[in-house]
């Protein structure tokens, strides 16, 4: 049986129709608190951004920079937790359908149980899981650890993977895969990372899923660059960025809709 249609599926499959890349944008769920993340998302949804990805806080984010792990602690101090994240999206659900994925380490989700964790998320409007410290051969050899054909399980592929890693992950794969563009963590880079096009073509002869490349992208003309080799661009730390530095300003959605508009316009004049 064929997992059920949901809202990543359908909004790529409007992309593809259209000719379009995708824009996927990620902030720090609770950063600076959860009633702002739902004014920041609506934002971000003004701007023309495709699907968001929702950190979920957690204290030991090994896989992020220094930007997005000072984004979860100040997400954790304000009272942030993955129940009151679930919380936060259900009231989001009333006000916006734009895709949802949830980016997590398997810490959180175990702590609140990794079964229940996804039902719920399901239930709260939650489109896609990307889980990042889970490897994919423990997910295609535990059926326990995909209870829910509803969610998406996005899953990464690094510079270094192997071609029949890749192609692997590839050929199981659901949403998008998220293809990280460069070795080590999260956060703004000077330059576009070598090889884009390359690694992309490897990736797609395994999969129809789409590409979606991130890791490092912080302006237009990166943003194009990239979206130009794949499917679609994430940008991170450059929003969470500012929303540190403007995190207590009356007008920090309309700050990060201004700041993220031109990206998408770059994105989508491809």
């Amino acid at each position: 049986m064929s997992a059920p249609t949901n809202r990543i599926d359908t909004h790529f499959a409007q992309l593809r129709a259209t000719g379009k890349r995708a824009f996927v944008a990620y902030v720090a769920a609770g950063d600076p608190t959860l009633s702002a993340t739902i004014d920041i998302v609506l934002g971000l949804e003004r701007a023309g951004v495709d699907i968001v990805e929702l950190g979920v806080p957690f204290s030991d984010p090994l896989a992020d920079g220094v930007v997005n792990q000072m984004a979860a602690d100040r997400a954790l101090k304000a009272g942030a937790t993955t129940p009151k994240v679930l919380e936060m999206i259900r009231e989001l659900r009333t006000k916006s359908q734009i895709p949802l994925v949830l980016f997590t380490y398997l810490n959180p989700v175990y702590t609140y149980g990794y079964e229940r964790f996804h039902i719920d998320a399901a239930a709260a409007g939650v489109d896609g899981v990307l889980v990042l410290d889970l490897p994919p051969d423990e997910v295609a050899q535990n059926a326990e650890l995909k209870p829910t054909p509803e969610l998406r399980h996005i899953q990464l592929i690094a510079p270094t993977s192997p071609p029949e890693r890749i192609a692997s992950i590839a050929k199981s794969a659901e949403g998008f895969v998220y293809y990280v563009s460069r070795l080590g963590v999260t956060g703004a880079q000077v330059e576009v990372a070598s090889g884009i096009s390359e690694q992309v073509a490897v990736i797609k002869k395994s999969t129809d899923v789409p590409v979606c490349v991130g890791f490092g992208v912080s302006n237009p003309d990166q943003a194009a660059q990239v979206a130009s080799m794949a499917d679609g661009v994430v940008v991170g730390s450059a929003i969470v960025k500012l929303i540190e530095k403007n995190g207590s300003a009356a007008d920090l959605a309309q700050q990060v809709e201004a700041f993220v508009r031109p990206l998408v316009a770059a994105v989508k004049a491809l």
